[in-house]
Parts: structure tokens; C-alpha cells; sequence
């Protein structure tokens, strides 16, 4: 007996040093739940000396998310099966927070009964940091794009919200122009103060002058009192102008007098108002070739480009697709209460071959109608609206071997090619995909170059 404790030894000793040796933290409890062991790295990620963690219930020294509600080990114990890489976060002895993932496993004896339970926890916090990181640089504000162009766009746009200067946001419709100009106000020092949006084109032109400017009692019959228009309730904020190149010429000296100035007049006022207001300024339109062909002031245009600032369409950012139909497929999800679960692969396909004629806009009313359809599990291709499904049943009814997923590849993959001029690496980010897939799926389909 005495020769089999001591070969024992060297086993337990051997098994203390891997312990030790690992970065992951280890503990194991008994069957009155109370810490039996506790390796270096358990100290080191919990703050708790191994002391103080001996025989200690193990909720009072391995605080987690999981302790009150469901408890990983305790799960483990009453099925007999472990639990592999489950995450959640702990309170460390300095209070804080600290991401791991978990794994558990039952103790036995040499009987094979149950003795205890085992351990053993990853520390998450660098890879959460990496992965906000990556987030941060996809995310600026509201906005969100892998787009190496819209990285571009959000490279500048801090600067652009520190500073004083009036600004104007050039794009097709459903760009995302309000959400940009937005995000300037939000990261500006007037962030606290309002943000106004007027939409230039949807207003007669007398209507917009009194929305803009506001008026006096009297002013015109029916003005039976004074209304301030939205140059004085963005006092101190930001005032955004969309679709500024449908303002008439009368209207715009008016505009240009405040920018040169920061001064109006109210309708029927004898006197002249200040407003400290900053101008974002956005249109669909070529501002440029309508100062050309007369139709905008050019010293105007001048007062408005002071800085620029060119959103692409999504057919040029289609590598944005995938994160966008992601985000708004959460925020539907939110607001609807529903529990739908991405979209399937052949779904996302016909979104990657349409080119968005009414880009992201277009792109969130299909995810909304969609929602409409699907009460849970994945967007599918039945819920998406007759324009992008119509192409999908004619791949299918087309002949071959090829199946419908390969033909709708094949057309998104000579697309964007195409639009990149048959350049593959930039067609490769246009997709969102690594240039050597792309390669290898062009090999597989049969595409040359043109």
C-alpha cells in the first residue's frame, strides 16, 4: 500500500504542474459545492488569492452572469454532460467585469461516482477588445459599412463634426444623407443642442420661407400669431437642408444673406434676428452643372461647398449588404418583438446580384416586407418581393447542372466585375469577399476575364 501512494504521487504532482502551467483558470468543487482547488491562472483572472478561495462556496468567489439564473456546472452535474466554451462575464475582486467562456465536467471516483464537478474558464477580455475594435472601425455613430469608400467618408467625418464649417453632403436618394448629417451634429460640440431637418423639395416655395424663417402676427391673413421657424428653434444646433437644389433663386439670396451673416427676418418683422446655427446642406442633384445652366447662385454653392462630402450607392458598396440586411433585421426584430434569425444563403444572393436602384433605403423596406412574411426562422427567398424572386425561378427553370445558387453567383461575380472594370481584387471587396474565393469560385464557374 505504502509503494502504491508513493507512485501515486508523481501523478498528482504531475497533474498539479499542468494545472498550474495552462492560462486557462481551473477550479473544482466537491459535493457540498465548496472549492476544493484552484489553479494560478483562476487567481490570476479573478483577483482572488488561492488562500481565500479554499473551501469557500464557489458562487462567493467565481461570481458569473450564470451563478443565480444557470449555472453551467450546475447543469453539468444533474445530466452527466459537459458544457463546452459558453460564455458570460465575471466580477473580478476589484469589481470588474471580465468577458470568459466556460467549460465543465463531472469529477468521479474510482467507483465512478459523482464526487464534484470541474471548471474551467477563458479570459475573453482581448479578444472583446479586438472585436470592438474591428466593430469601431465598421460602426461611426449610426452608420455602419466594410466599404473601403465609406471607410473613406468616416475617416473625415470626425474631423469634419469638430468643426464650425457649413457642409454639404452630395449622394443618390436613400444614401443615407440625413443619417451622415446626423452624425456630424451627434459628435459636434453642438451635439446638445437641436438638430433641425427640413426637406427643401417637399414644401411650395412660400411655404418653405415661413417654415425656414418663420413670421409675425399679421404677417399674412391668418398668421394670428407668432411662429419661429426652424433657423430660430436650431439655435445653437445644426439646421439640415435636404435637397437644397430644389430651393427657387428668390429663396436662395435669402439663404445666402444668413450664411453670409447669421442674421434673418421673420415674415412682416421690422427687425433683424440673429441665429448662431450651423448648415449641413444635402441633394441628389449635381450642384455644379445647375450653377452651369443657371439654375443655383453660385456664390451660394460656394457658401454651401465649403466641405464635401460623397456618399456612393450600395451598388458600389455591395460588400455592405451582408451587414446591413444584418442590422436591420436586428432592429426589426426589436421593434416588432419577433425573433427572426438572419437570412438564408440564397436570399442574400439575389440581394447581392440587385443593384439598388433605391439603395439602402430600398434595401430596409425588402427587410421590412420580409418581416411582414417571416414570423421566425430565416428570411427566404419566398419572402423577399417579386423583382429579385421572378430572377430567382428563371435560374431555375434554366438548363445545366449548374444549380440556381451557382448561376446566381456567377451573375453577381460578372457584375461586379464589370463595375470594377474587371479589376478582381476590387470586385473581391465589392462582394465582401477574400480575393483568392473569388478566384476560386471563378475557376469553379468558368469566368474569364473579359
Amino acid at each position: 500500500m505504502k509503494r502504491q501512494r508513493e507512485a501515486a504521487c508523481p501523478a498528482v504532482s504531475s497533474t498539479d504542474s499542468i494545472l498550474e502551467s495552462i492560462s486557462d483558470g481551473v477550479f473544482t468543487v466537491d459535493a457540498d459545492w465548496r472549492i476544493s482547488s484552484f489553479n494560478r491562472a483562476a487567481e490570476e483572472i479573478t483577483g482572488i488569492p488561492r488562500d481565500e478561495a479554499l473551501g469557500r462556496f464557489c458562487s462567493e468567489v467565481f461570481r458569473s452572469s450564470m451563478c443565480e439564473t444557470d449555472c453551467a456546472l450546475r447543469r453539468t452535474l444533474a445530466s452527466g454532460k459537459p458544457v463546452i466554451g459558453r460564455s458570460c462575464y465575471i466580477i473580478d475582486a476589484h469589481g470588474r467585469r471580465i468577458p470568459i467562456s466556460v467549460s465543465t465536467a463531472v469529477l468521479r471516483d474510482e467507483q465512478g461516482r459523482i464526487v464534484g464537478g470541474a471548471e474551467t474558464f477563458r479570459d475573453l477580455t482581448e479578444l472583446e477588445e479586438l472585436r470592438q475594435e474591428l466593430q469601431t472601425r465598421h460602426h461611426l455613430g449610426d452608420l455602419t459599412s466594410r466599404s473601403p469608400i465609406m471607410q473613406n467618408v468616416f475617416g473625415v467625418v470626425p474631423a469634419v463634426a469638430a468643426s464650425p464649417s457649413t457642409v454639404l453632403i452630395l449622394g443618390e436618394t436613400g444614401t443615407g444623407k440625413e443619417l451622415v448629417a446626423r452624425t456630424i451634429h451627434s459628435l459636434s460640440p453642438r451635439r446638445d443642442a437641436p438638430f433641425i431637418a427640413v426637406n427643401c423639395g417637399a414644401l411650395p416655395d412660400t411655404l418653405l420661407e415661413s417654415e425656414l424663417f418663420g413670421y409675425k402676427a399679421g404677417a399674412f391673413t391668418g398668421a394670428t400669431r407668432d411662429k419661429p421657424g426652424r433657423f430660430a428653434l436650431a439655435r445653437g444646433g445644426t439646421l439640415f437642408l435636404d435637397e437644397i437644389a430644389e430651393v427657387s433663386s428668390a429663396l436662395q439670396v435669402r439663404l445666402l444673406r444668413f450664411l453670409q451673416e447669421r442674421t434673418f427676418e421673420p415674415l412682416g418683422a421690422t427687425r433683424t434676428e440673429n441665429a448662431d446655427v450651423r448648415i449641413i446642406a444635402a441633394t441628389n442633384q449635381d450642384l455644379a452643372e445647375k450653377v452651369r445652366r443657371g439654375e443655383f447662385r453660385d456664390d451660394l454653392y460656394y457658401r454651401v461647398n465649403v466641405v464635401r462630402i460623397e456618399l456612393p450607392p450600395l451598388r458600389r458598396r455591395k460588400e455592405d449588404i451582408p451587414l446591413l440586411t444584418e442590422q436591420f433585421i436586428g432592429h426589426f426584430n426589436r421593434i416588432q418583438h419577433k425573433s427572426v434569425q438572419g437570412i438564408t444563403t440564397e436570399a442574400l444572393s439575389l440581394l447581392m446580384a440587385h443593384d439598388w436602384p433605391g439603395n439602402i433605403r430600398e434595401l430596409e423596406n425588402v427587410i421590412e416586407r420580409a418581416f411582414i412574411l417571416c414570423d421566425k426562422g430565416p428570411v427566404g427567398v419566398s419572402h423577399l418581393p417579386e423583382d429579385l424572386t421572378l430572377r430567382h425561378a428563371a435560374l431555375k427553370r434554366q438548363p445545366g447542372i449548374r444549380s440556381a445558387r451557382e448561376l446566381m453567383e456567377a451573375q453577381a461575380i460578372r457584375k461586379a466585375l464589370e463595375r470594377n472594370h474587371d479589376n478582381r481584387l476590387a470586385a473581391a471587396r465589392e462582394l465582401g469577399i477574400h480575393k483568392s474565393t473569388l478566384f476560386r469560385k471563378m475557376k469553379k464557374l468558368g469566368i474569364g476575364r473579359r
